[in-house]
């Protein structure tokens, strides 16, 4: 019994329930609120990571964990960066000198939020950073890292939240991964920086032809040592997982009223794969993370982006990958997700 720790992303349902398998292995998916920590957890044989902690780990030689190049969590930042309703910032380029809070100094989603402000020509330096939960009463999450922080980042005060500090005026824009929850109410005291956000990530797709990556799944290098075969079969695994989610969401398209019409608009943008596995499609875009890591002072050297993904079974997924959707082996006692 091979045991991971995931949220429970739309995508990896069809392996969490058992709908989907991974060759010669029998696999228990936990499903989790937060992102776990994997060498923490003695139960675990591997789960969902951070992209960020992972390259840092990796460049400072720590191989406890053998990740594999499967991004359960990607997703474009450009509508990550929140304002007040009645803010008259509308660009990344007017963020230069602001005060700005984040979810967490380190995090992979804020790092590609904060290389976007970079391309606007925004001093990072120059920006006042605070770092805190984005509503009260959130625990769990490291925000702050395991190096110092620079001089122009602190941590909130016990009992401040992005969300009131914003709405208060004593920040003028926020970092989060994930929306407050009054954003989807008419009124809502915030609302995007950017007005159409959407029409930015097109043009960053076209720029840079990925989209950031934010998690991955890793696997303790102990049981990779004992199973060797797992990376590539999980790996497989995962694939057939995100393809089987695809194809029953095109029958069902019931997320939301217009999923089908998205489901379309995704595919002809992007192709039949808007978040592929496998190292060399993601080479570039593990390039740009690393460069980012060292421009942005997270990691203190260049990093060697060959360092990341060394494991030549995880280059590509296998051809067949897609069409082997029976599972091979019946997870027993399954968790609903």
């Amino acid at each position: 019994m091979i045991r991971l720790g995931l949220r429970d992303w739309d995508h990896v349902v069809p392996l969490a329930t058992g709908m989907v398998g991974v060759a010669g292995f029998t696999v228990r998916v936990d499903s989790r609120d937060v992102t776990p920590d994997v060498l923490a957890e003695p139960s675990l044989d591997g789960g969902e990571t951070s992209f960020s902690r992972y390259v840092q780990a990796r460049a400072a030689g720590d191989d406890r964990l053998v990740g594999l190049p499967a991004f359960v969590m990607r997703g474009f930042r450009q509508r990550c960066v929140l304002v007040r309703a009645d803010s008259p910032l509308r660009s990344l380029g007017e963020l230069a000198g602001a005060r700005i809070g984040l979810t967490g100094w380190p995090d992979s989603g804020n790092t590609w939020t904060r290389a976007l402000l970079r391309a606007e020509g925004v001093d990072l330096t120059g920006v006042e950073w605070r770092v805190g939960p984005l509503v009260l009463g959130e625990s769990g999450k490291d925000r702050l890292g395991s190096r110092p922080l620079p001089s122009y980042v602190s941590a909130m005060a016990e009992g401040e939240s992005l969300e009131e500090e914003l709405a208060a005026g004593r920040l003028d824009a926020i970092l989060t991964p994930f929306m407050p929850r009054e954003l989807f109410t008419p009124a809502s005291r915030f609302r995007h920086l950017l007005h159409d956000h959407r029409a930015a990530e097109r043009d960053y797709w076209a720029a840079t032809g990925f989209v950031p990556g934010i998690h991955l799944v890793t696997l303790k290098r102990e049981i990779v040592e004992a199973h060797p075969a797992l990376p590539g079969a999980l790996l497989a695994g995962l694939e057939r997982s995100k393809r089987r989610w695809v194809e029953r969401r095109r029958l069902l398209a019931d997320t939301t009223p217009w999923l089908l019409g998205e489901l379309t608009e995704s595919a002809l943008l992007f192709g039949d794969d808007w978040m592929p596995y496998g190292a060399e499609p993601n080479a570039e875009m593990t390039r740009a993370f690393c460069e980012e890591l060292y421009a942005q002072g997270i990691w203190p050297e260049p990093i060697d982006p060959g360092v990341v993904f060394p494991e030549a079974a995880l280059a590509t997924v296998p051809a067949d990958s897609a069409l082997l959707t029976a599972p091979a082996a019946v997870p027993a006692a399954l968790p609903a997700v």
